[in-house]
Formats: structure tokens, C-alpha cells, sequence
């Protein structure tokens, strides 16, 4: 599932290719046709993005909410648009450039209301200027559940998934099934200015890195990492591998659903 820096970095592309300008709303697949036809020719006047959910607003029209979930994804060229191909849900063409919606979670047209009440669930995001750290705080504080399954809850931190949750973790040494309550203050704002710098990174190249300079295959002569997200990472998908700071091989196990990876010897319980 898409983290949080591509919802964003989508919202961007999209606020400057698309907003302040009538656009063309189509659905090929149909499922979304009836909205489509009630957006075509208006005024797209914002896309933004709240943890892993984009808007699109489109004033007294409504607000187009897409959460792409496992298997959603979008396209986007240069117009002439070409024929669509697969289950199209919905088509969004401007001025330059075209963009396709294929298999999202969501992908629904909402009154205004509606959207903020999407937003009023979610936790705070770590690429939203208005986002609160002590928001989550005082969530996670309160908490006898793990700090891994709090970083995956969107109404305690919007935004964050299995990489960035896994990473942030050894990054501060901490291990993954210490309960919230037990953390400390101090080090909480660590980890959520790290978020933040990180998933920044993430907005502006479109992958997730966090592994340090001093780590990086050019300076240890390791091979690169091959993985489809991109990127250079400690801990996440490479359990049984040496840890890149200790050596020791990395842990896995599987919590509420998702995998988890963390280093024994670097994050001690």
C-alpha cells in the first residue's frame, strides 16, 4: 500500500497540472460515471492529500476522495491522451496533461462535510503543516499497545506504513513491541521530527531512503538493494540478512497482518 509521501507527492503533480483551470472527468469503466458527469467541465480548485487519502476539491461540486489502497495506482502523460486501457475509474485531463485511476479502494465524490469528517478520523500527518505531534502523543502515551501497531493506526499517525513504521523504529533504537505508555517523551519528538524529515525526502525523489551516508553501498561496498519500492533501507524485507549497522541477522514476524522487521541486537527490548 501507498505510504504517505506518495499521496503527496500525487497532490502536488496534480495542484500543479490540474487546479485553477476547468478539467475533463471521465470514468471508461463506468463505476464512477454518474459523479464523472457532474464534474466534467468544472474548475478542479485544489488536490490535497491527508495521510494516505487524496482530494480533490472541486467547490459547490463536491470533494473527490480516492484511497488507493493495495492496488490502486495513477498515470499520467502529456496530452494527446491515448485510448484507455484496463478498468479506467476514472479519467482526469487538463490544459498538458491526462492522468487515469485504476484500481483504488476508494474513489468517491463527497460533499465537503464529508471529506473533513475522512480527515477529522485521521491522526495527525507528519507532511501536513498543521499537523499536532502531541495530538498522537497523547494517544500513544495512554496506550499498553505496541509502538509498532500505534505507528500503523491512521487515527493515531496519519500517513505512516509498514517501511517508514519499521525504519523510524531502528533509526531510534527502539524496540518494535515496546508498549506506547512505556515510551518516552523526549524520544517520541525524535522520532516524529525524523518522520517528517524522512517522509519529506520521500515527497521530493519518490522513494523511501533512510539508511545513513556512513551505510550506503558506495561506502561499505555492499551490493545496492533490489526491491521494487526503491531505495536504500535497514531493516525492512531483510529479515535473515545482516543488520547494516551490528551485523546480526534481521528479525520478522507478523502483526496484525502486516510484516515486521526489526534488528534484536540494535532495538532491545
Amino acid at each position: 500500500m501507498p505510504e504517505g509521501h506518495t499521496l503527496h507527492r500525487l497532490a502536488r503533480l496534480h495542484q500543479r497540472r490540474y487546479a485553477g483551470a476547468p478539467v475533463e472527468v471521465s470514468s471508461p469503466q463506468g463505476r464512477f460515471a454518474a459523479e464523472a458527469s457532474l464534474l466534467d467541465g468544472q474548475v478542479l480548485l485544489g488536490a490535497e492529500a491527508y495521510g494516505k487519502h487524496l482530494f480533490h476539491d472541486y467547490g459547490p461540486q463536491g470533494t473527490v476522495h480516492v484511497h488507493l489502497g493495495l492496488y490502486g495506482t495513477f498515470a499520467e502523460a502529456k496530452l494527446p491522451a491515448v485510448e484507455p486501457v484496463g478498468q479506467v475509474r476514472m479519467r482526469l485531463a487538463g490544459a498538458t496533461h491526462w492522468t487515469d485511476l485504476r484500481g483504488p479502494t476508494r474513489c468517491e465524490l463527497l460533499t465537503g462535510e464529508q471529506a473533513d469528517a475522512i480527515k477529522g478520523r485521521l491522526g495527525p500527518d507528519p507532511l501536513r503543516r498543521d499537523a499536532d505531534p502531541e495530538r498522537a502523543w497523547r494517544r500513544i502515551s495512554g496506550s499498553r499497545t505496541s509502538i509498532a501497531a500505534l505507528l500503523m493506526d491512521q487515527a493515531v499517525l496519519a500517513g505512516v506504513g509498514n517501511v517508514y513504521r519499521a525504519e523510524v523504529l531502528f533509526r531510534h533504537g527502539v524496540a518494535p513491541m515496546v508498549p506506547g505508555k512505556a515510551l518516552d517523551p523526549v524520544l517520541w519528538k525524535e522520532i516524529w521530527a525524523d518522520l517528517r524529515a524522512l517522509m519529506r525526502i520521500g515527497v521530493r525523489t519518490g522513494q523511501i531512503d533512510t539508511v545513513a551516508e556512513e551505510h550506503l553501498p558506495e561506502n561499505t561496498g555492499r551490493a545496492p538493494r533490489q526491491d521494487r519500492h526503491g531505495g536504500e533501507v535497514y531493516v525492512y524485507r531483510r529479515a535473515g540478512m545482516p543488520c547494516l549497522v551490528c551485523g546480526t541477522p534481521v528479525a520478522h514476524k507478523e502483526l496484525a497482518g502486516r510484516n515486521l522487521y526489526w534488528c534484536p541486537s540494535c532495538q532491545p527490548e
